[in-house]
C-alpha cells in the first residue's frame, strides 16, 4: 500500500473514498463484499460507527451496509492508477455499444443456436399444463408480501434479513386455472455463501426436490435498484424465463424517482412490471407477464454484460464442460461463469477430468491477468459496470434523495453511542409492561372470567342432567381446567407478538444486530445471531430455523444452542400465573428479570462454548441496513394471527390430550380404580419418585415435578397441570392461587420460574434443533446443556435467596 493509499477502516464518519482493491483472508467474506458492490472504482462513505466501536456503517450504490473494522481494514482506498483505468476502459468498451432492436434480436437468435437451443423455441407457445413460478429477490425486497398478495396466504413478513429461511409454496389464481408459487429465501447473489442461498440456487437450477420452476419473478426494490440488479444479472446468466417486478414503486415516486421501465426491459431483455406488493398495484399484470414467460422456455443474458475477452474465455470454458453440465442439467453458459468465478460447488458437481480442470485454471489465470484484481472481482466488476450504465439510462433519482432521510434521523437516536443501549432496554421494558401490566392483565382476567363462568354453568347443567360425577370431573376439572388455563393467557401472548411485529416491520431488528455485534463477538458470534435470538422471544422453532442465515457451520450450531435461552411465548402463561400469585404488583418486573436472566445465561454459555467446543475466529458480519418503514396494521395482525393460530392448535390438540391423560393419571391408581384423593393416584406416585431431585430448588413436591414433565411436550401444559393438580379455579385471585399451591414460597416460585425459563424446550423445538443440526449427538448435547444450566441456576437462586432470608 502506497502513501497515497489508505483503508476503509481509516475513514471517519462523513468521509468518502474510492475503492482500489478488496482483499480478505476469508474467501467467503471477500465474495460477499464484492457481491454487495464493493468493487474497484466504487465510492464509499462512512456514515457512523456502532456504539461499542464496531462495526461501521457505510453507504455505497444507494444503500447502507455494515461490516466490521477488521474487514474494512482490508479494503484499500485511493485513486486508480492510469494504467488500471486504461485497462478497465478497454475491458468495458464493448458494453457501451448498444445495437438496434432488430440487430439485437438477430444476435440473440444466433447465440441461442450457438448454445444448442432451437431458435424457434424462443417464441413458442408451449403449454405443459400447470406451471410453477419462483419468487427470487434480495432480503427486504418484499418477496413474502408479494407471495401473500399472489396466493392469499398469510406468511409473516418483516423488514430485516432472514424473514424467509425456507421455501414456501402456494397457488395463485389466473383465469380458470392455478399457478404454483414458490417463495424462496432472500439472497444477494447465487454464490454459495450461506444455506439460504444454496436453497434458492438449487431450486432455480432444478436440482432441488421441488423440481425446476417454469419461470422466475425477480423482485427488485425500486428504491435501491442498483444493488438489487446484481442478483438480476446473475439470474439472467441462468437463462431461465424471467420477469422483473419493480416493488416499492409507491415509495420510489414519493422520493421523486423516475424509472423508464421500457428502457430497462430493453436493456435486460425481460419484461419489467412496476408494482407495489403492499397496495396490490399491478399484481395481476405481473402474474400474467410471468405466465407468458413460462411459455417462452428460456431467456438470454443481456448483450453487453461482458466484454469480448470475457465472452471468449467463457466460450472456451463452456466447450470444456458442455458434456458434464448437460448431464447434470446445469446451463452450460452459467456453469462457465461460475467456474471462471472459482465456484468450487459447481466444479465438484461437474467434476471435469484432470486435463479439463487444468485448462480451466489456465483460462482463469489468463483472465485474471487481463485487469486489476482477481477473476472473481473482475466478473463482479463487469456486472456492476453494466448495471451502472443501465441505471444511468433508465433511472432518474429525485431531489428527496439528497436530503436527510427519516432513516438518518431515527438512526441518530437508536444507534447513538450513549442512547442505543437505553433505547433498546426501554423498548423491551415497554413491551413487557404492556404484556404483563394493566392492559394484558385486564384482558387476561376477562378471558378467565368467561371460561370460569362457562365451567360453572357446564358443571351445573351436567349435574342437573344426572351425568356421572367422573364425567363431570373429566370435562370441568380436566379439559376445561387444562385447556382453559392456557387460553387464559392468550391476550398476553397476542400483545407480545404484536409488539415484536412492530419492531420487525419497522427495520429496527437490523439496527439491533448492528448495535450488539461487538458484544456478541465476545462470545464468538456475529450480530446476525441477534436476530434469531430475538425471534426466540416469540417461538423457538422459527428462531432455530432463522440460524440458517449464519454463514459458517460453527456459528449456526452455536446460535441454535443459545436460542432456547431466549424465553419463548409458550412460557408466558406460567410466568403470568406464578408472578401474579406470588409477586402481585411486582409481576411485570419479575417477568422482565426472567428475560434478562435468559439473555445473561445465553451470554455465559456463549463464552463457555467459544473457549471449548466452538473455539476459533468469530463469524463475519456483513449486513444490509434497510430503510425504516412504517409498520402496517395488516401485517402486524397477520403476524399475531399466525402465532395465535399455532397457540390455539396446540391448546386444542396437545394440551387437550395432555389434560385428559393427566386427569386419568391423577384420579386412578395402579389398579385402575377411581381414587378419592389425588395423592393416591398414579401421577402422585410418579411425582413422588422424581420430587426429591428438586428439593434443593425449593419445589420438591410431586405436583410441581409432574408439571415440569408435561412442559416437555408444551410449555403451556405447565399451567394446565398446575391448575388441575392443585385444583384452583381459573377465576381465583392471586392470593387464592398462592394458598392453593402448598409447599411454595415466593422464593421457591421464582426458582421454579427460573427452571422453566432455562430447561429443555418443547418437543417441537427439540425436533427442529435435531433437523437443523442434522445430528442426534448435537441435539443431545444441546438438551443436556439446557438441563444442566437450568438445574444449577435454579438451585443457586433458591440457596442464595435463603442465605439472605428471602
Amino acid at each position: 500500500m502506497t502513501a497515497a493509499e489508505k483503508t476503509l477502516q481509516g475513514l471517519y464518519p462523513g468521509q468518502t473514498g474510492i475503492i482500489l482493491s478488496v482483499g480478505n483472508q476469508s474467501g467467503a467474506v471477500k465474495r460477499r463484499l464484492v457481491d454487495m458492490g464493493l468493487t474497484p472504482g466504487t465510492a464509499v462513505t462512512v456514515k457512523r460507527i456502532a456504539p461499542f466501536g464496531d462495526p461501521i456503517e457505510v453507504r455505497l450504490r444507494g444503500y447502507e451496509l455494515s461490516l466490521r473494522r477488521d474487514d474494512a481494514a482490508q479494503i484499500v482506498l485511493g485513486d486508480l492508477p492510469p494504467r488500471r483505468r486504461d485497462k478497465i476502459s478497454s475491458r468495458i468498451s464493448y458494453d457501451t455499444r448498444r445495437p438496434d432492436p432488430e440487430t439485437l434480436r438477430r444476435m440473440r437468435y444466433a447465440r441461442a443456436a450457438e448454445r444448442g437451443v432451437r431458435a424457434a423455441a424462443y417464441e413458442s407457445d408451449r403449454d405443459d399444463g400447470s406451471r410453477t413460478i419462483a419468487l427470487v429477490g434480495n432480503p427486504n425486497s418484499g418477496k413474502t408480501t408479494l407471495y401473500n398478495a399472489l396466493t392469499g396466504s398469510s406468511q409473516s413478513v418483516g423488514n430485516w434479513p432472514g424473514v424467509t429461511v425456507e421455501k414456501k409454496e402456494g397457488a395463485a389464481k389466473l383465469g380458470g386455472g392455478e399457478i404454483r408459487i414458490i417463495d424462496l429465501p432472500g439472497v444477494y447473489s447465487l454464490s454459495p455463501y450461506s444455506m439460504e442461498e444454496i436453497v434458492t440456487r438449487d431450486c432455480i437450477l432444478g436440482t432441488a426436490d421441488s423440481g425446476r420452476p417454469d419461470a422466475v419473478i425477480n423482485i427488485v426494490d425500486a428504491t435501491n435498484i442498483e444493488r438489487n440488479l446484481y442478483l438480476t444479472v446473475q439470474l439472467l446468466e441462468l437463462e431461465r424465463p424471467m420477469v422483473l417486478a419493480l416493488n416499492f414503486m409507491d415509495e420510489a415516486r414519493k422520493n421523486g424517482d423516475t424509472i423508464d421501465t421500457a428502457r430497462l426491459a430493453e436493456a435486460l431483455g425481460v419484461p419489467v412490471v412496476p408494482i407495489s406488493a403492499k397496495t396490490g398495484e399491478n399484481i395481476d399484470a405481473l402474474l400474467r407477464a410471468a405466465d407468458r414467460q413460462t411459455r417462452r422456455g428460456y431467456t438470454l443474458e443481456p448483450d453487453g454484460l461482458y466484454d469480448g475477452m470475457t465472452r471468449d474465455i467463457l466460450g472456451r470454458i463452456g466447450r470444456l464442460v458442455r458434456q458434464p453440465a448437460e448431464a447434470a442439467g446445469i446451463p452450460v453458459h452459467w456453469a462457465a461463469v461460475k467456474l471462471l468465478e472459482g465456484d468450487n460447488v459447481v466444479l465438484e458437481t461437474l467434476d471435469p477430468d484432470g486435463d479439463a480442470r487444468a485448462a480451466i485454471e489456465d483460462l482463469a489465470d489468463e483472465y485474471a491477468a487481463s485487469g486489476p484484481g482477481d477473476r472473481e472481482t473482475l466478473i463482479a466488476d463487469s456486472r456492476y459496470r453494466y448495471i451502472e450504465k443501465t441505471v444511468r439510462d433508465a433511472v432518474r433519482k429525485g431531489p428527496a434523495r439528497r436530503a436527510e432521510t427519516v432513516t438518518d434521523r431515527i438512526d441518530k437516536i437508536v444507534t447513538h453511542r450513549i442512547l442505543a443501549a437505553p433505547v433498546f432496554l426501554l423498548l423491551m421494558l415497554v413491551m413487557f409492561a404492556l404484556t404483563f401490566g394493566p392492559p394484558g392483565k385486564t384482558l387476561s382476567d376477562g378471558v378467565a372470567f368467561i371460561i370460569g363462568n362457562f365451567s360453572g354453568w357446564l358443571r351445573t347443567a351436567l349435574a342437573g342432567m344426572g351425568t356421572a360425577p367422573w364425567l363431570i370431573s373429566l370435562l370441568t376439572d380436566g379439559v376445561i381446567a387444562g385447556v382453559g388455563g392456557v387460553l387464559n393467557f392468550l391476550p398476553q401472548i397476542a400483545l407480545l407478538f404484536f409488539c415484536l411485529s412492530l419492531l420487525e416491520d419497522s427495520g429496527y431488528m437490523a439496527r439491533a444486530a448492528f448495535i450488539t455485534d461487538r458484544l456478541l463477538r465476545r462470545f464468538g458470534l456475529s450480530g446476525k445471531a441477534f436476530i434469531p435470538m430475538l425471534m426466540g422471544f416469540g417461538c423457538s422453532v422459527p428462531a432455530v430455523m432463522g440460524a440458517r442465515t449464519m454463514e459458517s457451520d460453527k456459528d449456526r450450531k452455536m446460535t441454535i444452542m443459545l436460542v432456547p435461552f431466549m424465553s419463548c411465548s409458550a412460557k408466558l402463561p406460567v410466568y403470568g400465573l406464578l408472578s401474579a400469585a406470588f409477586f402481585g404488583a411486582w409481576a411485570g418486573i419479575v417477568v422482565f428479570s426472567l428475560y434478562l436472566l435468559g439473555m445473561a445465561m445465553a451470554v455465559a454459555s456463549g463464552i463457555f462454548f467459544r473457549r471449548t467446543i466452538f473455539a476459533g475466529e468469530p463469524a463475519p458480519f456483513v449486513m444490509e441496513l434497510p430503510p425504516y418503514r412504517l409498520p402496517t396494521l395488516g401485517n402486524a395482525l397477520v403476524h399475531v394471527w399466525d402465532r395465535v393460530k399455532s397457540f390455539l392448535v396446540r391448546a386444542g390438540t396437545l394440551i387437550f390430550l395432555m389434560s385428559v391423560v393427566l386427569w386419568f393419571l391423577r384420579n386412578f391408581n395402579g389398579r385402575l380404580q377411581l381414587v378419592a384423593d389425588s395423592a393416591d393416584g398414579i401421577l402422585a406416585g410418579i411425582g413422588a419418585f422424581i420430587a426429591p431431585v428438586f428439593r434443593p430448588m425449593g419445589f420438591g413436591v410431586w405436583q410441581a415435578s409432574v408439571a415440569l414433565l408435561t412442559g416437555l411436550i408444551a410449555k403451556e401444559a405447565v399451567v394446565a397441570s398446575l391448575s388441575m393438580l392443585y385444583g384452583f379455579s381459573l377465576t381465583a385471585g392471586g392470593l387464592a392461587v398462592a394458598s392453593a399451591m402448598t409447599g411454595f414460597t415466593p422464593l421457591a416460585a421464582y426458582a421454579y420460574l427460573v427452571f422453566i425459563l432455562l430447561y429443555i424446550p418443547c418437543v417441537a423445538a427439540v425436533s427442529t434443533i435435531c433437523r437443523e443440526m442434522n445430528s442426534l449427538k448435537w441435539t443431545a448435547l444441546s438438551a443436556a446443556w439446557q438441563l444442566f444450566v437450568a438445574y444449577v441456576t435454579s438451585m443457586a437462586v433458591y440457596q442464595i435467596g435463603r442465605l439472605f432470608g428471602l
